[in-house]
């Protein structure tokens, strides 16, 4: 499997495994929920809480 740095490079309606999202090297966070690849909402910051 070639080197994965951006989510465009995946099929989002394929199923991954743990093993796949270990090699995956994104800037963004993502979850492997079930298999399917979902984009985490980005983390609240101090000022809104």
């Amino acid at each position: 499997m070639p080197n994965i740095t951006q989510l465009s490079q995946l099929d989002l309606n394929q199923t991954y495994s743990y093993a796949d999202y270990l090699t995956w090297q994104f800037d963004e966070a993502v979850a492997l929920i079930k298999g399917k690849v979902m984009l985490m909402s980005p983390a609240q910051n101090v000022r809104h809480q």
